[in-house]
Parts: C-alpha cells; sequence; structure tokens
C-alpha cells in the first residue's frame, strides 16, 4: 500500500530535534484512505494497545509482533452495564481472551499458531505479519506458510449497538491449488455467581460463526468469526452478523469523521485531528440513565467526572455536533445538577455505577468550577436556548458555590485537584480559580441570551483577575510566571491553564516555562519540573493555551512533534492519559482536548451568544489556508476559512461573509 506525502511535517525517516528532543523515525505512515499502517520490515519486537469503543461494549485490545515476526494479540472485553458488586467505579463485567483460548486452525491438515498450541500430533504452519491497521477497526495482516501463498487478514471491532465484539478471520489463497482450511467449532460461556452480579445473573460467551472445514480454491477466500459477547438473565445472545455489524461500526465512524472536519496543508494534524474526533466521541454508552461519554482505560465506564465530561470534552461535543454525543453532554450535566443542595454541601466529583453511587475521594478538586466552566461554554456554543435554560441552574448555583469558596486571599480554596493528590495542590490552586474566571465570563454572555439577571458575575471576574494575578503570580524557578499553589517552589504544567482563559499578563514567562528543559519532556509536559511523570491533558492544555496567546510559530513546533509522536510513534494512534501510571491508557476526554487545539486555540473559536462568536486565527507561517468544515455549532452548520491575502492581513470566510483582518486581531462572527 503507497503512503502519501505528510505536508508541513517530516519525512517519516528523518529525525529532528525539538529543543533538545529527537523525533525518532515514524512506526506507522498515513495511507491516502486516511488510516495508518504499520509495514512490519523490521524494529521487532514491538507491542502496543489500543482501545475501541460502542454503545454497550469497549475492546481493549494489546497486539504486537514477536522476534519471529508471528503476531500475539490479547482482547480485553469490556461491558460497561453489565455490573458486578460492590458496584462501583470499576466493576464492569470483563474478561481478558488471549489467543491460545482460540479455536484451532488448520490449513492444509497443518496447524495454525504452533506458539500457542505447543505443536501437537499435526505440523505446525509458520506465520509472518506483514502489516497492522487502524481507523476505527484494526486489521493484522500476515502470510502463512514458508512459500507465503496463505494470506490472513484479521479484523477487531466492536459493535455499535450490541454488547458484542467481533474478531474475522479472511484467509486467501494466492496459491495455485484448493486448499483445505478449517476453524473448529467452539462455545465458551461463563457466569458470575449470581450473588457478585449486581444487575444479573450475566454471562459471558465466546462463540464460532461459519465453523468448519472449506475447500478454498486458488483466488478465493474464506471467512470465519468468532464473537465476544455479554447477556443479562434471559436475555437472547447477540446474534453474530459479521456483515451488518461490520457495516454498522464503518457507518457510524463515517458519520463521525464527517463532521468538524479539519482542512490545512499538514496532512499530519488532519488525521491527527480525524482519529482524535473517533476516539473522542465513540467512547459514549448507553446506559439505564442515557448516554454517557466514558473515558475508558478498563476502569471508567458508565460513570462521568466533573473534569474528563463535563470540562474537558463536553465544550468539543458542543462544536461537534453528533447527536449522541450531545445527548450524552446534556445527561452528564443532568446527572450533576441532581446533587445541587441549599447547603451548598459539594457536588461529587464523579457519579459512576450508571448512577447508583458516586465518588468524591479527593473532596472538592474545584469540581464546581469545572461543571461551571464546560457547562457555560457548551450551553453557548451548542446554541439552543431549551438546553442552557436548563444548565442555568446548575451554573448558577456552582457559581455561588465557588463565590462562597473565595478566600483571604481572593482566590478559591479547594481540597486538591484534578490529579486528586498525586502531587501537592495546597488549599487554593491556580487550575481552580482560573477555570472559575472562565466560568464567570462566560456566564455573562449566557444570561444576556437568556434574559436573566447576570447578577455581578463581571465584577467578580474582574477582581478574581486582578487576585489571581497578585495571589498566583511569582518569579519560579527564574520564570516569570505563577506559583501554582501558596507555597508552591517548583514549576508546574497547569501554569498552563491561564492562557486557555484569557489570562495573558505574564504570557511570556509561562510560555518560556511550559517549553523550557524543566517542564518540556519528550512526552510534552511533566507534570512537576524535576519528575518523570506526565500527564497528556496538561500538554493540550498548554497547546491551546500558547496558540490563543498569538505565539502561533513556538506552538506548532510543539504540535507538530506532539502530535507526530501519539499518531505515528511507538505508542498510536490517540493522546494519551499519562504515564506510568495506567501505561498510557487511550482515555477519550484528552482526544477531546487536542480537537479544542484547533477549535479555540488556532482558530481561536470562543462562544459568545447562541449565534456568534469571537474568532482570532492563527494561521501558521508557510500555510496559505486553513478551515474548519461541516461545523455543527451555534444552532447552525457552517465552515470557517481562513487565508492569507496579503502580508499582514487575512481573509476570513464564515457562513457565507467574508472579512479581511490583521493577523493576530479578534473577528466577532455574527451568524445569521
Amino acid at each position: 500500500m503507497k503512503t502519501i506525502l505528510i505536508k508541513g511535517a517530516l519525512a517519516a525517516a528523518c529525525l529532528c530535534a525539538y529543543d533538545g528532543y529527537a523525533q525518532t523515525p515514524d512506526r506507522w505512515q498515513i495511507t491516502p484512505g486516511g488510516s495508518i499502517i504499520w509495514n512490519i520490515n523490521g524494529h521487532i519486537p514491538h507491542a502496543d494497545h489500543i482501545e475501541m469503543a460502542g454503545k454497550k461494549v469497549a475492546l481493549w485490545l494489546q497486539y504486537g509482533v514477536d522476534s519471529s515476526g508471528a503476531s500475539a494479540i490479547t482482547r480485553t472485553i469490556v461491558f460497561p452495564t453489565y455490573r458486578l458488586v460492590p458496584n462501583k467505579t470499576e466493576t464492569a463485567m470483563m474478561y481478558t481472551i488471549s489467543d491460545n483460548m482460540l479455536p484451532r486452525f488448520f490449513i492444509n491438515n497443518k496447524l495454525w499458531k504452533p506458539d500457542v498450541y505447543n505443536g501437537g500430533p499435526v505440523k505446525a504452519l509458520p506465520e509472518k505479519v506483514r502489516s497492522i491497521q487502524h481507523k476505527g477497526i484494526t486489521t493484522v495482516t500476515s502470510v502463512l506458510g514458508n512459500d507465503h501463498r496463505i494470506e490472513l487478514k484479521r479484523t477487531f471491532f466492536p459493535s455499535d449497538n450490541q454488547p458484542l465484539v467481533l474478531e474475522q478471520f479472511v484467509f486467501i489463497n494466492h496459491g495455485t491449488q484448493p486448499v483445505p482450511i478449517e476453524m473448529e467449532a467452539m462455545q465458551l460461556e461463563r457466569m458470575p455467581a449470581e450473588s457478585r452480579s449486581a444487575n444479573g445473573p450475566l454471562y459471558f460467551t465466546v462463540e464460532t460463526a461459519g465453523a468448519g472445514r472449506q475447500q478454498v480454491a486458488a483466488g478465493d477466500s474464506v471467512r470465519f468469526v468468532v464473537g465476544y459477547s455479554a447477556r443479562r438473565g434471559t436475555e437472547p445472545r447477540p446474534q453474530i452478523n459479521a456483515d451488518a455489524e461490520m457495516a454498522g461500526r464503518r457507518q457510524r465512524i463515517a458519520g463521525i469523521l464527517s463532521l468538524l472536519q479539519l482542512e490545512t496543508p499538514d496532512t499530519l494534524l488532519n488525521t491527527a485531528f480525524a482519529f482524535a474526533k473517533i476516539r473522542a466521541t465513540e467512547s459514549i454508552y448507553l446506559t439505564k440513565g442515557g448516554y454517557l461519554h466514558g473515558p475508558g482505560g478498563l476502569r471508567y465506564y458508565a460513570a462521568i467526572w466533573a473534569n474528563d465530561q463535563a470540562e474537558y470534552v463536553n465544550p468539543f461535543f458542543g462544536f461537534l455536533g453528533d447527536s449522541i454525543a450531545l445527548n450524552s453532554a446534556m445527561n452528564s450535566y443532568r446527572w450533576f445538577a441532581k446533587y445541587m443542595n441549599p447547603d451548598y454541601k459539594p457536588i461529587p466529583s464523579s457519579i459512576v455505577a450508571e448512577g447508583d453511587g458516586t465518588w468524591h475521594g479527593a473532596g472538592d478538586r474545584g469540581d464546581m468550577a469545572m461543571i461551571a466552566y464546560g457547562a457555560s461554554r457548551y450551553a453557548l456554543a451548542a446554541g439552543n436556548a431549551d438546553s442552557a435554560r436548563v444548565l442555568w441552574p446548575l451554573i448558577e448555583w456552582s457559581l455561588e458555590y465557588l463565590r462562597r469558596q473565595v478566600n483571604e486571599n481572593g482566590v478559591v480554596h479547594s481540597d486538591s485537584d484534578e490529579l486528586e493528590g498525586r502531587f501537592p495542590a495546597g488549599n487554593a490552586n491556580l487550575n481552580t480559580s482560573a477555570l472559575y474566571y472562565d466560568a464567570l465570563r462566560s456566564a455573562v454572555l449566557l444570561a444576556k441570551q437568556l434574559k436573566v439577571p447576570a447578577r455581578d458575575y463581571a465584577q467578580r471576574a474582574a477582581e478574581l483577575r486582578k487576585n489571581i494575578d497578585r495571589f498566583f503570580g511569582a518569579t519560579v524557578e527564574g520564570f516569570d510566571t505563577y506559583r501554582y499553589y501558596g507555597e508552591n517552589k517548583v514549576l508546574r504544567a497547569w501554569i498552563a491553564t491561564p492562557l486557555t482563559t484569557g489570562l495573558f499578563e505574564r504570557k511570556a514567562g509561562t510560555i518560556a516555562a511550559l517549553f523550557s528543559p524543566k517542564l518540556w519532556t519528550e512526552d510534552g509536559l511533566a507534570s512537576q519540573s524535576g519528575d518523570r511523570t506526565f500527564w497528556d491533558r496538561s500538554t493540550l492544555y498548554a497547546l491551546r493555551g500558547v496558540f490563543a496567546a498569538g505565539e502561533t510559530a513556538r506552538a506548532m513546533d510543539k504540535l507538530e512533534y506532539y502530535s507526530r509522536r501519539r499518531l505515528l510513534g511507538e505508542h498510536v494512534p490517540y493522546p494519551v492519559e499519562a504515564y506510568p501510571e495506567g501505561n498510557q491508557r487511550h482515555l477519550s476526554a484528552e482526544s477531546g482536548l487536542y480537537c479544542r487545539i484547533f477549535t479555540e486555540g488556532m482558530f481561536g473559536m470562543r462562544p459568545t451568544g447562541f449565534n456568534s462568536f469571537d474568532c482570532t486565527p492563527r494561521l501558521p507561517e508557510g500555510w496559505d489556508h486553513m478551515a474548519l468544515r461541516n461545523i455543527h455549532a451555534f444552532g447552525r452548520k457552517f465552515d470557517v476559512e481562513v487565508k492569507r491575502k496579503d502580508k499582514g492581513r487575512l481573509l476570513v470566510m464564515a457562513n457565507g461573509k467574508e472579512y479581511t483582518i490583521k493577523e493576530g486581531t479578534t473577528l466577532p462572527i455574527v451568524l445569521k
């Protein structure tokens, strides 16, 4: 398969330094169809993992190629709404299936997978993996036998609607003679003890479809399928219809990719954006409480968090316009709203187990700031007055809670932050106060749209802005930036947050600190100077904030590096949660944050009303144009296109109108 040239980026084989860190050669390449492929031509053994999701199931796939060139695959299947006891965050029913649990395959009476079946009475057939490919579906292509006349294409994907994962085996005979190929029939069923099932009895089944022995003519092929499914009580077992399930999965992926399309001269960024849309949007589960976005990662399902959902991904969904994503956003805010109370006790950080429980183990992490920030931005971007009226009481309540938490220094008290005690945060941290400031600004705009009083939100925002600079502003490790909390003496990654909320008083020192060797590592920002721990979320905030601050060239340098590492490097194809914790799980909300680098950072889109937004485009040097196509926001469908008109001036086209602005200028746009 041919690959395409990545314009505006480096050729796959080159090494390039980014402030002391060398970009390793790409393991993966982008195909003309927009997938990524690893053509195995050495550099083995290598292993990786990826997560995929449907409305009733998640698949965490560990895949690799060993030193002999053979595949090694382990599947962990998670059923978010099939719950075990104790019914907590992590107790969705899940099972891991390794290769040695599969039915046996025989090609011309020779056993495939000798390493799994330990030889036996029949002669083993060697395997050489030729390629692995991702685009919402994972395909592993191998050749079998010493003559390589049998090709095997193996695909893995979740059902879009059923609690079912399918693994499809297509054997192709490239020889000149017919070959008998067999998959043994198999059915395996497991049932947790009913006393351990929260909503059982529950069943997990592995079964084959199309099993048996077939004579495959030269040039012909045969398909076998293995299904991994769950059912509850007297529910019928999900039926295996591979064609229908494949079509459903492809349709869901195509639908996500059709929305909010990034168009730039840089194929790397376009593709990374498209992949991030998939991961951010596929991870939505149909629970007894409706659609709920869930981070994933073998732990976080059928549950919501004030950061992942309310703060990170829901504001992105307001621009994407996917109906299921919009439904999940509103459901998450409704769930949080159930915990409002007249005594202003904090809303739990997380609501888990399809709504049956809560988690509040780190106290108030600034959760009300996260909720108010995300809900107000989402309400404006979605452009639906009825939805905004539903959200307004939650926003008001959260802002009043925060007002009551303002301390003697004029900033917001919180027990911890979103890192939940992994790193110190004092009793008042920069992240919480910066999010509160942004929420106040959005609430003023939202109140105007709803024609309700904005209370004293504008005044509180102005005072808080001064207090943030006065209390948190400091010289830290030689940089004129922010201390993260009162006693903080070392640089922290979350000094990036003010840049995303319009606080640019210390942008020069903050950007210098973020991109200095003190914080910037080969995997983006370290959580704290001198520590190897990283969480992608802070890097993604930083990249968005540096674009917003107008430092386009510096932001592009790091964005190119980060995007290449995550899409084409050693662990692909999405932004990750953290390391060493979780071994870089592909939690889905981080992918939403990646997309917001473009909508809010590069294109500078800030919602100002139900049909209006400010646009401060940052067209990178060397680009003549960029566009966001098929935006579904502000109650409309439209494009935003930016072109370089002449030196220092840009042409902005939106909703059929053209505007000429100076570079760096904010353009108010009202959609008619």
